[in-house]
């Protein structure tokens, strides 16, 4: 657990995004639906509107903090809250204030612009409180505990985005894949999602995965796509641990972007009962050098196959063939 010179506030800390309006050079703002963000996903999705020309959307957020952060005998004062959207994949920022909206000073709002020119992809979206503490201002003394994803090219709100599979021939596609030519599958994970490339050159393999055979084939089709989904998330986590921003005293941060929202996943699996902020230092100190980071392979394994939903794809397949071995029988 990361420790702090000075006091922070306990308590949770909320974020909520409750409407999105689009910006069309030469037109007024227009609402969004309510499709396109969800609060339990934590996500608004501009991908899906029907205006592909739109230059911004506002967000109006609400924040909600413990009441004791404005406290007159607490231990900071100048309290505020500040919402921040930050893209690791453009190096964006952007930082807006929220102004308190009751008497208590547990609630407060504000909006943000997000300009389309400014991100690429996927952005984080977090809530500070920030006040003087030790008569030091501006100090960070509390943070939402789950971020929210502001994701350019969605076209619905959801956190884990599906799997991107590509067909492509190994032996006469791009020259990369050659190496791999045996192989039913290969995943990369060097753009913005990580995506599988399947081997056309694999005999039967693209005619399972079409979904258009047998019961018997669907139901090794939803096995093989769980066994993709597994090596992905195997993939994608040792990318995240291996490719971490690192402070002056070694501190590891989270990614503000796919490698952060990865490690904030399958760190609770991976070393669990753990807080996450030590979770991550544990697996990085292993990973670079300290005892035990083979012995955290399993862990991994274990997590990327609960976030592929192997088990309930095995269960599902061995259900599925023993009611068909039944009905054959009979």
């Amino acid at each position: 657990m990361r420790a702090y010179p000075y006091p922070r506030l306990s308590g949770r800390v909320s974020l909520r995004v409750t409407s999105v309006e689009l910006k069309v050079p030469g037109e007024s703002r227009e609402p969004l639906d309510a499709k396109a963000f969800s609060a339990v996903e934590q996500v608004v999705a501009l991908g899906g509107t029907e205006r592909d020309d739109w230059e911004s959307a506002r967000l109006k957020l609400s924040a909600t903090i413990p009441s004791k952060a404005t406290d007159p005998d607490g231990s900071w004062s100048d309290v505020s809250v500040v919402a921040v959207l930050a893209e690791g994949a453009t190096n964006a920022r952007t930082v807006v204030p929220l102004e308190s909206s009751t008497e208590s000073g547990r609630e407060w709002t504000g909006s943000m612009d997000v300009w389309r020119a400014d991100h690429l992809n996927r952005a984080s979206l977090t809530v500070h409180v920030v006040a003087r503490t030790d008569g030091v201002p501006g100090r960070v003394i509390a943070t939402s505990q789950k971020d929210w994803v502001v994701d350019l090219s969605a076209r619905a709100p959801k956190r884990q985005r599906d799997l991107d599979v590509v067909e492509v021939s190994f032996s006469k596609g791009p020259q990369w894949l050659e190496p791999f030519k045996g192989a039913p599958w290969i995943v990369d994970t060097s753009g913005d999602v990580a995506a599988v490339h399947v081997n056309t050159d694999f005999e039967g393999l693209t005619d399972l995965l079409s979904g258009t055979g047998s019961a018997a084939e669907g139901l090794v089709r939803e096995l093989v796509l769980a066994q993709m989904r597994t090596d992905v998330w195997t993939a994608v986590f040792h990318v995240a641990i291996g490719d971490l921003e690192i402070e002056e005293d070694g501190t590891p941060l989270f990614s503000h972007d796919w490698r952060g929202e990865v490690l904030r996943e399958m760190l609770p699996d991976v070393m669990p009962g753990r807080p996450i902020e030590e979770a991550l230092g544990e697996v990085h100190r292993r990973r670079i050098g300290a005892a035990g980071w083979i012995d955290l392979q399993p862990r991994i394994h274990f997590a990327a196959t609960q976030r592929a939903q192997m088990p309930k794809a095995l269960s599902i397949t061995i259900r599925g063939l023993d009611r068909l071995h039944q009905g054959a029988d009979a």
